[in-house]
């Protein structure tokens, strides 16, 4: 007996899912049970640095993507002038709040379609339910909730390694992860090969 057209269709979109690459990304994360107007214990204080880069990778990634296409474009020095006030103005804030601002950092991680992993300095148990905000470059926000699955010491660095995975995650920002995931997979590999010959 054959498998049907519809259980081979599932069995690959359960492999697109679980796919893992390593990647930098924007990300701000709190415990669920934590009030939302507090400050976010997990972040970083929003040093310069910390603002420079999560004014400027999603502006980056966007021309990485778009190569010699947005080169040449009329509106290059207008979006690099808007990544210039966002920066001053975030940066402006930060200096009037004594606390800070809580902001995305960027961060390394390991993305899946059905989960993300990463480094903490504050420790979550397992089980532990995780309010995430991703943005996937260039702009691709993906606001959801997600489960601690494993939470350990990091090895070699300070604080926790963290492995979550996400719950209730819309369709739409299920596809966005996968296109995401399989894209910079391939564009991984092709930089690899690249290196070789």
């Amino acid at each position: 007996m054959q498998p049907s057209m519809h259980s081979s269709a599932t069995a690959s979109d359960e492999r697109r899912e679980w796919l893992r690459i390593d990647d930098r990304v924007l990300l701000e994360y709190r415990l669920i049970t934590d009030q939302e107007d507090a400050p976010v214990p997990v972040m970083l204080p929003a040093s310069n640095q910390a603002i420079a880069d999560a004014v400027q990778k999603p502006a980056a990634d966007f021309f990485a993507q778009q190569g010699e296409a947005l080169a040449h474009s009329p509106l290059l020095p207008w979006m690099m002038k808007v990544d210039w006030l966002l920066e001053v103005i975030v940066k402006t804030l930060a200096g009037m709040h004594p606390g800070g601002v809580p902001i995305a950092q960027v961060a390394d991680v390991q993305l899946s379609g059905g989960g993300i992993s990463f480094i903490s300095p504050r420790h979550f148990a397992v089980g532990d339910m995780l309010r995430l905000k991703v943005v996937l470059p260039p702009f691709t926000p993906i606001d959801t909730t997600a489960q601690v699955i494993r939470s350990m010491q990091a090895k070699d660095r300070p604080g926790h390694e963290i492995a979550t995975e996400f719950i209730g995650l819309s369709p739409n920002d299920q596809e966005a992860l996968i296109r995401h995931v399989l894209q910079t997979q391939a564009e991984q590999l092709r930089a690899r090969r690249g290196r070789e010959v």
